[in-house]
């Protein structure tokens, strides 16, 4: 699904607006507010951590607050070993996300981000918790479409082989890749990113999410294509539509204001149609 730069220490998260960012177990939050009207969630691609999403809470309402997700084993919890399996990585966001829905929200994840928002939003929908109003797939196929983006097992490539392949797929820092006493700092959390995603088997079958969904993805991914994407639409009771923008894998680097549009506009939509009055 993803490769991307995995967080190169000692880069910061903006916080905008003056005020101080929000640290806390897994979550970054550049622009506290404790009277936020909504939270949107950002899950981080394989390979990388909350630095993908660094400036956008300046792309969003005044009265969203954004909350960056980690998975283990990069940024602040770089002393925790990384989980290479969805299900337990989902399972301890979960918890993790626990004490902030207490009011409206909605994820969005882009690639191996997509596949956990999506796993982390099933266990909520079927747990006590408030479930999100909607949910943001981006370069990640959906299960009824089948299995594989990119070379298999890719956590079991050489080095030399995984070097070159996200070099290809662009996003990760050259730093990364070209240093060597660097690249086995990173290497483990590559592998174990890439095991998640590549043994990723949810249920094809399981019965569509009663949450708002859209999808997004780019013109060029070659690995995930306009097919896969639109089969997300087989798996929620309220499909709000693809989005394609030009671009390969990481099209959102070059996109990020066309996109935080598109969510405002679809959680919106959400938001309006939640509180119509029956008829």
């Amino acid at each position: 699904m993803a490769a991307g730069h995995a967080g190169v220490p000692g880069a910061a998260c903006g916080a905008g607006g003056g005020s101080r960012p929000l640290l806390r177990g897994a979550l970054t939050c550049p622009r506290p507010r404790p009277d936020a009207t909504l939270r949107l969630f950002l899950f981080h691609h394989a390979g990388g951590s909350h630095l993908l999403y660094r400036g956008w809470e300046q792309l969003f309402p005044a009265d969203w607050e954004l909350c960056l997700v980690d998975a283990p084993g990069r940024g602040r919890l770089s002393d925790r070993p990384a989980l290479a399996r969805a299900d337990r990585l989902a399972d301890y966001l979960a918890g993790e996300l626990a004490d902030r829905l207490d009011r409206p929200y909605a994820f969005f994840g882009h690639s191996m981000g997509a596949l956990v928002a999506w796993e982390v939003a099933a266990r909520l929908t079927a747990s006590a918790h408030r479930p999100p109003l909607w949910l943001g797939l981006s370069a990640c196929g959906a299960p009824s479409t089948g299995h594989g983006s990119g070379p298999p097992a890719r956590h079991r490539l050489s080095d030399e082989e995984l070097r070159g392949w996200l070099r290809e797929m662009g996003a990760t820092p050259p730093a990364v890749l070209d240093d060597d006493l660097l690249w086995k700092v990173f290497a483990p959390t590559f592998r174990s990113d890439f095991a998640l995603v590549d043994t990723w088997r949810p249920d094809p079958d399981a019965a569509p999410l009663p949450v708002a969904l859209s999808a997004f993805g780019g013109t060029a991914d070659p690995l995930v294509d306009r097919r896969r994407l639109a089969g997300w639409e087989q798996h929620t009771r309220d499909f709000r539509g693809l989005h394609v923008y030009s671009g390969g894998h990481f099209y959102l680097m070059d996109h990020r204001r066309l996109i935080s549009r598109q969510i405002v506009a679809a959680v919106s939509a959400v938001r309006r149609a939640a509180a119509a009055p029956v008829r």
